[in-house]
């Protein structure tokens, strides 16, 4: 058995076959017309873009692609599909010309930039010898979490992160606008009865659906010392909800949440975000500067014991801040998600309502 040549890198070979199979699966989705097949592979190139993230040792960013991009978006995705025809026209080839010049024009300025770019893992790299080594060195001074990505997006950036969470929620009222609030999106409660020839799939979602919600609190409470927060808490909170609706039913699913519900834990995450902000404030400090997240008579009476580092009570300020933060990150994203259902759920029901009438 002849050995491996010792230039032989197996990262880079694997890296090398996902990208093929990113190109093979990025070509197959521009070739069909159907749009089913369209968004199951959509969730395929997701998949394996998730296990390339975590080849390239970023596992927080894998975990959110995995839950969002083969997740929550394709079941969205196929809901929406129910209310349009199931294949795209055909174009005229002649119309496709300048948009792949382009695609060609810029995947190739890509190509040049990337070849200029640091080596992964390059210590000497800008990102790692100036911003990343502060954050490296800081952190644990500073915030006293063993999770460098989420102290940086949740302390250092969180006025960023509240951006992002702001934009999430607008996102929702957006969608729910267009699809209406109406009987559109709120459907009659559901009947006593309920068949029994969908036994086995309900039994399995009783079994599910609360390790789904288990694991989602898990990830949530979690961010500190590994990969997840409230992003990918909030979107594994809204599958089990969305799975609970696929399996027993849209109007089960309402009367247990009602999309008034939905809509209102959507904007108090927003607000239990920016309130942090304010209370900090409050009590001397700056916005979101969790150091000031309790009055200093407060902060002096707590034991640094308590979080394992009696030499900086202060980080119970900021452990406190990120946690309440990350918890109205996921009381956003879960309800926006939910939300979206809802609004392409109910118009789905209500435009086969209409055709069996007819």
């Amino acid at each position: 058995m002849t050995a491996l040549p010792s230039s032989f890198d197996v990262t880079l070979a694997l890296d090398i076959v996902l990208l093929v199979m990113l190109l093979v699966v990025a070509g197959a989705v521009a070739r069909t017309r159907s749009l089913l097949a369209a968004i199951i592979m959509f969730s395929v190139y997701s998949l394996i873009s998730a296990v390339w993230l975590v080849v390239m040792d970023a596992p927080d960013v894998a975990f959110t692609e995995a839950v969002v991009g083969a997740g929550v978006s394709t079941i969205i995705l196929l809901g929406a599909i129910l209310l349009t025809r199931g294949e795209a026209e055909r174009p005229d080839w002649r119309r496709l010309i300048a948009p792949a010049l382009a695609c060609i024009a810029v995947g190739g300025l890509l190509v040049f930039a990337a070849i200029g770019l640091p080596g992964l893992g390059d210590a000497a790299s800008p990102a790692n010898a100036y911003v990343g080594r502060a954050y490296l060195e800081a952190t644990p001074k500073d915030i006293g979490m063993p999770n460098v990505v989420t102290a940086v997006l949740s302390s250092y950036r969180s006025f960023d992160t509240l951006g992002e969470t702001t934009v999430i929620f607008a996102a929702g009222v957006g969608v729910a606008l267009m699809l209406g609030f109406g009987p559109r999106a709120s459907l009659a409660p559901p009947s006593a009865v309920i068949g029994d020839h969908h036994v086995v799939p309900r039994v399995a979602a009783k079994l599910l659906i609360p390790l789904v919600a288990l694991f989602a609190f898990y990830v949530q409470f979690h961010g500190d010392l590994g990969a997840g927060g409230g992003f990918q808490a909030g979107v594994i909170m809204a599958a089990a909800i969305i799975l609970h609706a696929l399996v027993f039913g849209l109007r089960e699913t309402m009367a247990a949440i009602p999309p008034r519900v939905a809509r209102s834990l959507a904007s108090l995450g927003v607000l239990l975000y920016a309130g942090i902000g304010v209370i900090c404030m409050m009590n001397g400090g700056g916005f979101l500067d969790y150091d000031y997240l309790f009055p200093p008579s407060v902060e002096q009476q707590i034991p640094g014991w308590l979080l394992g580092d009696s030499e900086h009570a202060h980080h119970w300020g900021q452990h406190f801040g990120i946690m309440l933060i990350e918890l109205g990150v996921l009381l956003t994203v879960s309800a926006t998600m939910v939300t979206i259902f809802y609004g392409f759920g109910g118009r789905t029901v209500e435009a086969a309502r209409q055709e069996a009438k007819q």
